[in-house]
């Protein structure tokens, strides 16, 4: 069993930041890409951000240069500052994380940007 358990959603004004924080709990012994990917109503669940065991990350082009996302391997946690956030951002942010021989996914965080 492997638990995922996302925190730090809520409600912003446009251009106000958010940091979504994951822990990655359970039966692990190691994690290879972890990230997050988000729907919003309506819509399929796209890729936001990744981030591999060594660090090297890659994001989806409606978030390039405003979120960041970083992982602490010694605590099994993947994070994602959001910066700028925009109207189109609102959505329910899913964390997963690669074991490697299966993904694993969090019931998600919902980030509203709203005026």
């Amino acid at each position: 069993q492997v638990q995922l358990v996302e925190s730090g959603g809520g409600s912003v004004q446009p251009g106000g930041s958010l940091r979504l924080s994951c822990a990655a709990s359970g039966n692990i012994r190691s994690i290879y890409n972890m990230g997050w990917k988000r729907q919003a109503p309506g819509n399929q669940r796209d890729m936001v951000a990744t981030i591999t065991s060594d660090g090297r990350t890659n994001y989806a082009d409606f978030v390039k240069g405003r979120f960041t996302v970083s992982r602490d391997n010694a605590k099994n946690m993947v994070y994602l500052q959001m910066n700028s956030l925009k109207l189109e951002d609102t959505a329910v942010y899913y964390c997963y994380v690669d074991l490697g021989y299966s993904d694993h996914w969090g019931k998600g965080t919902l980030v509203t940007v709203s005026s």
